[in-house]
């Protein structure tokens, strides 16, 4: 499992205290984009490999201003062309589970605008963070 920390900043909470629905997404792309990394791919826009096809997150408990949060992230999927990530996001004080993510990552050649087939080295690096559910 691959794990980050977030502290809320002020401007993502809304008018009624609490984590603004839209910054769980900032959290779990800082998420993915260090995940991605930790697997030796640099976050480098003329040389990237990645496109999201598809993101939901379930919103379980409230989170605030200053809360410091864990967003821990592992595979779920692989496949010939994209794998499954899923993510955790938790109070890092208490680890009350506050959201849960998901996101479909496409090997993506951007030259060409179409999918390839993931390198057997990228497989293998997804294969140690795999867990079955």
């Amino acid at each position: 499992m691959h794990e980050i920390n977030v502290t809320v900043r002020f401007s993502e909470t809304d008018a009624l205290g609490h984590i603004n629905n839209t910054s769980y997404f900032i959290y779990l792309e800082e998420a993915r984009i260090r995940f991605i990394e930790s697997l030796g791919y640099r976050m480098d826009t003329n040389d990237w490999n990645f496109i999201l096809a598809s993101t939901k997150c379930d919103f379980i408990s409230q989170g605030y201003f200053d809360q410091t949060l864990t967003v821990k992230t592992y595979v779920s999927r692989i496949g010939t062309k994209s794998f499954q990530l899923e993510h955790d996001i938790v109070c890092g004080q208490t680890y009350q589970l506050i959201a849960k993510g998901n996101a479909v990552m496409v090997f993506f050649d951007f030259k060409k605008q179409k999918s390839e087939i993931m390198p057997e080295l990228l497989k293998e690096g997804l294969k140690s963070f795999l867990v079955h559910n």
